[in-house]
């Protein structure tokens, strides 16, 4: 070392410290790496995101070499640097030369460029993977001997280095990155993304329609009184049963109505032999799963049927697609149903039989849809009672007036979502 100049040490020096800053630099944009972006590239044939992804596999290894390098390269930087110092100030080098490596490492080795590597990690990390893909080979020996001993460790907690999978999402971390993403996706294409995510949260019951909402015809009516519900029907599908919903036989579809009128057939009878057999739902199934049994089995609309099987509702392939969509349906039916109104006051009258999910999503609320599935059934849950009407409450931060209460269901409720807001901002 006596023989070595000052200048030239200064030099070493220096290169050691740039060599710090590349492994540290390194070692940040290896971890920070988006791994979905990552497969992306490899799927075009990036030949820098084939070297990092081939380092990644091994995550021990590639953090034992950076660290090892980086070790190498700061410890020699210190002794080359106390020597430096000791030439310079003689025995008062050594505290000095201490405490400015130490800043200069610090600044120039660490901080700045582990800065740079997680602000550009592919800059950064696909330039150096030709670096440390020859260089792993090199140091394998030392870098093997060093991971053997620190996977003896993290298996005594029983932490596998082989089995690590890399990164996965949970479907709540994958709705939250498609929130984030509103820079990039469309307002629509953003609901109809977090609408595929909610299938698997929802079940049929959100989203059926309800027992004593269900229209269908009894075939013991008389003929004239099924020829005029046949007449003025404004579904495509008509459930036919017999005396009670209990006794269901089956759908019946008006291009088999419109095949017997032709005919000059129609009759009850061949109403009977017309009619398709039907598909039951268990209740609790959720919306991802009926979608895909409903491809499996070609069908279009549903019975839900609970563990005694009876019949608690309807539900049809369009109210699942429209739970990712949003509505698109032009029933006549349901376009005269107007279940939310606007007052002038900014309030909304709105009736309690609606589905507590359709009344998050039209008004940008959130009623709690784990329990009661309508606004009237939330409401007698919260109270413990049938209420009287002008009854005024708070329920989940909403103040909440019943206008009206008949047949022991609340018909009619006035919400004031914006007084909730004009709380909150103060």
């Amino acid at each position: 070392m006596d023989a070595i100049s000052t200048g030239t040490l200064l030099l070493i020096l220096a290169f050691l410290v740039l060599c710090s800053a590349y492994f540290s630099a390194t070692e940040t944009a290896m971890m920070s790496v988006n791994p979905y972006r990552l497969k992306h590239l490899l799927q075009e044939n990036h030949r820098g995101a084939q070297r990092t992804h081939t380092l990644l596999q091994r995550r021990d290894r590639l953090i034992g070499l950076i660290l090892v390098g980086n070790n190498l390269v700061n410890i020699a930087a210190s002794a080359i640097g106390t020597v430096i110092g000791m030439r310079l100030y003689g025995d008062y080098g050594i505290a000095i030369a201490t405490a400015a490596l130490t800043l200069i490492i610090l600044i120039f080795g660490e901080v700045t460029p582990k800065t740079l590597g997680a602000l550009h990690p592919e800059r950064v990390a696909f330039p150096s993977s030709l670096i440390l893909k020859p260089l792993i080979k090199v140091l394998y020996p030392v870098v093997w001997f060093i991971n053997r001993i620190c996977n003896a460790i993290l298996g005594w907690f029983g932490v596998s280095a082989e089995q690590h999978q890399g990164h996965s999402l949970s479907s709540e971390e994958l709705r939250t990155v498609v929130h984030e993403a509103s820079a990039i996706l469309p307002g629509q294409h953003q609901s109809m993304l977090v609408g595929v995510l909610d299938l698997e949260k929802a079940t049929v019951e959100d989203i059926m329609v309800p027992r004593n909402e269900l229209v269908g015809i009894d075939v013991n009516d008389e003929w004239k009184d099924i020829l005029h519900q046949l007449s003025i029907t404004q579904h495509s599908r008509i459930l036919l049963y017999r005396d009670s919903v209990d006794d269901a036989l089956g759908f019946l579809h008006t291009r088999d109505i419109m095949r017997l009128v032709l005919k000059d057939q129609l009759n009850k009878a061949s109403l009977l032999r017309a009619v398709h057999d039907i598909y039951f739902i268990p209740e609790g199934t959720s919306l991802n799963t009926q979608l895909v049994k409903f491809q499996h089995s070609k069908a279009r609309i549903g019975l839900v049927v609970d563990e005694f099987g009876d019949i608690q509702g309807l539900v049809t392939l369009e109210d699942i697609l429209e739970e990712v969509v949003g509505e698109f349906t032009t029933d006549i039916a349901e376009e005269n149903s107007e279940e939310i109104k606007v007052q002038p006051d900014g309030s909304y009258l709105v009736e309690g039989s609606i589905n507590l999910r359709d009344l998050n999503r039209e008004l940008q609320l959130n009623f709690p849809t784990d329990g009661p599935k309508t606004l009237n059934g939330l409401l007698l849950e919260y109270l413990e009672d049938i209420p009287e009407s002008n009854l005024s409450l708070k329920l989940s931060g909403y103040p909440l007036e019943i206008v009206e209460v008949q047949d022991n269901m609340i018909r009619l409720v006035r919400l004031f979502p914006h007084l909730k807001h004009e709380q909150n901002s103060k």
